[in-house]
């Protein structure tokens, strides 16, 4: 029963982490260099939008992850609970990333959408995108160490549980 739980968990762990790295990765990936190919008053208007529709869902994924890892960690004991709970620790980081780096200039960007851009945008945007490089590297470290911890299969199932 407490290894069917555990791997329920991890289950979660590695679909809410594996989401998380994938959409930050896809933005990195795509989102980034297309805000820059098009024009400065198509990207403000556009990332504000997308920043206001990303609030929730991106917000719940870096929850999920961070919950279900440190979840984890609780529930297993030796490496497995290292693993797990550096995971956890990462997908916090991304959210603290996101919430203390990217959101505030989030801001900033819709008010130059609605009015106009400040002369050093250029920088204030650079700025954003070092902080979403920066996030998505903790996502997809959380998410490699997942994977890691579910490679060894007979190490998590011969570790004791705590709980």
């Amino acid at each position: 029963m407490i290894r069917r739980r555990i791997r329920l968990v991890q289950g979660l762990a590695l679909l809410s982490t594996g989401a998380l790295a994938g959409a930050f990765g896809y933005g990195a990936a795509n989102l980034v260099p297309t805000f820059n190919a098009v024009p400065l008053d198509m990207r403000l208007s556009f990332h504000a939008q997308l920043m206001q529709m990303n609030g929730i869902t991106m917000q719940g994924a870096m929850a999920m992850s961070a919950l279900s890892a440190l979840a984890l960690a609780v529930m297993t004991r030796g490496t497995s609970r290292w693993l797990a709970g550096g995971a956890g620790l990462l997908a916090v980081a991304s959210f603290l990333i996101t919430r203390l780096g990217n959101v505030p200039i989030n801001g900033r960007i819709k008010q130059w959408a609605a009015t106009s851009a400040p002369a050093d945008h250029a920088e204030i945007l650079a700025r954003w995108e070092a902080f979403n490089y920066a996030r998505t590297a903790a996502a997809f470290a959380a998410f490699a160490l997942l994977i890691l911890l579910s490679l060894d299969r007979k190490k998590l199932a011969a570790e004791e549980v705590t709980g």
